[in-house]
């Protein structure tokens, strides 16, 4: 399924949320929130870190882009932000089940995390036909939904894919950022979160690409 579906760890070691798909939480997010250290004072922020994918996959945008899309977003909505993490993805991430990306917080650190997507562009969605409104924001980047061999999945070509992962993805979890603000952040408000997020990509989104994906 990719129904958004936010989760939280410890509000007092390190909180991660967001994601566009449901995900096993299998692996350990104490390590994965504070694998990074808390900038230091001066030091020009974001922080941009940029792994190395598997063959199996690659990255829409850059590190760079990713960062020149947050500097197009008013400052005070992109202020705190310490990170920018395009991060590959472990055996334990693949499937219906993976996040594309998320929001990490605690320790000193707030990060972007954009997941690295499927070399051959398709995404695989699991065996159930996913209902309109829970794709709509892959179609509305020229998303395809296919069903091949008795799975529905998302194909995308490369400029579609760009635009989705710099309007929606990136913003989206700018909008957990500004969201940690003005609201309390629990279980109970799951939805709310999430559709507060959706919403400040759908108002946002579009003035973050710009010159960045031009030929």
């Amino acid at each position: 399924m990719i129904r958004p579906s936010p989760w939280k760890k410890s509000r007092t070691y390190g909180d991660l949320y967001g994601g566009r798909t449901r995900r096993k939480l299998t692996d350990n997010i104490f390590a994965r929130a504070h694998s990074l250290q808390r900038p230091a004072d001066g030091q020009r922020l974001p922080v941009l870190l940029q792994d190395n994918p598997s063959r199996d996959y690659v990255f829409p945008v850059s590190v760079e882009e990713a960062a020149a899309a947050l500097e197009r977003l008013p400052s005070q909505h992109r202020e705190g932000i310490t990170h920018i993490w395009l991060r590959k993805r472990t055996r334990h991430q693949d499937g219906p089940d993976a996040s594309l990306a998320e929001f990490i917080c605690g320790s000193g650190v707030r990060v972007v995390v954009l997941y690295a997507w499927p070399a051959d562009g398709v995404l695989p969605l699991g065996r159930r036909q996913p209902p309109r409104g829970e794709i709509a924001h892959f179609i509305r980047f020229g998303g395809v939904l296919r069903q091949m061999r008795g799975s529905w999945t998302i194909f995308f070509e490369m400029a579609g894919l760009r635009r989705f992962y710099l309007e929606h993805l990136l913003c989206h979890e700018v909008g957990h950022h500004v969201d940690w603000f003005t609201r309390f952040w629990s279980k109970a408000n799951a939805k709310k979160v999430e559709a507060a997020a959706d919403q400040y990509a759908y108002a946002w989104g579009p003035l973050v690409s710009g010159k960045i994906l031009e030929p």
